[in-house]
């Protein structure tokens, strides 16, 4: 991997982690173009951007993140401890999910460029369904906590995008918009945090980190933190004018690009 190749994919990683278009599938997608060969360096890269991008939404909910972990431990039942509740509720399906299924799950990240391609295009739907979504403003409950827990377990599939899958889900179920966002990005911590400790415990089982030079790993994770953190304050200023129901045409294009490269 070059620099160059590892500043595309950061960027791309960083970008679309949080944008309704599906960092996975992009990266998937990023890594047939420029026709990566070693599955083990890809493996460490994925690890390293997929952890800047944990930091930089650390960096723009600091303030939430630094309260709810202070409420928690005033070990007093309030709003905030009840939200921290809710995270933990939206992270037992896909926990489950990734615990049960690991390994068939990664055998979908080996280039599947048509079935990237055919979950950007349910990606498409889901976003382009949001403008019919009821304009309901109820709060979360273990229901609604549960059920966008569901959407965030259907987006470990490579082309379907976790925050759109989750922010769509949330407004379908009439939550206010502030809230519905708010709620898809820190429950987006504990998963990443999660895989990537696994990843990094099943790397270290094995013979250690792939060879990939130092360089490009840098600049791919210091890429996708950058971008990282330009996407997640772009998107909370996208779902709350309401316009997320407009990526439905970038991931409608995409996906037809992607079925027909990887049919032909």
């Amino acid at each position: 991997m070059t620099w160059f190749e590892a500043l595309i994919l950061g960027l791309l990683q960083g970008l679309t982690e949080f944008l309704p278009v599906s960092s996975s599938g992009h990266l998937e997608l990023g890594g047939a173009v420029f026709g990566l060969q070693n599955p083990d360096a890809f493996f460490t890269f994925n690890i390293m951007v997929h952890g800047a991008t944990f930091l930089s939404v650390v960096v723009v909910f600091w303030k939430d993140i630094r309260e709810l972990i202070a409420n928690l431990f005033r070990f007093r039942w309030n709003a905030e401890t009840r939200f921290v509740i809710l995270l933990l509720v939206s992270a037992i399906p896909v926990g489950l999910v990734g615990l049960l299924f690991e390994e068939k799950i990664e055998m979908l990240f080996e280039g599947r460029i048509v079935l990237v391609g055919l979950m950007l295009l349910v990606t498409a739907l889901l976003l382009f369904l949001t403008r019919f979504a009821p304009k309901n403003n109820k709060d979360l409950s273990l229901k609604s906590a549960l059920l966008i827990g569901l959407a965030q377990t259907v987006a470990v599939m490579p082309g379907i995008s976790r925050s759109g899958a989750t922010i769509s889900t949330a407004l379908y179920l009439g939550i206010e918009r502030s809230k519905a966002i708010r709620f898809s990005f820190l429950m987006v911590l504990i998963p990443i945090f999660g895989a990537n400790f696994l990843k990094i415990l099943k790397m270290s089982e094995n013979t250690g980190p792939a060879a990939i030079d130092t360089l490009p790993l840098i600049i791919g994770t210091l890429a996708a933190f950058l971008a990282g953190l330009a996407a997640c304050r772009w998107m909370l200023s996208i779902v709350r004018k309401g316009n997320i129901a407009w990526f439905s045409l970038y991931c409608l294009i995409i996906g037809i690009i992607a079925i027909m490269t990887g049919i032909l």
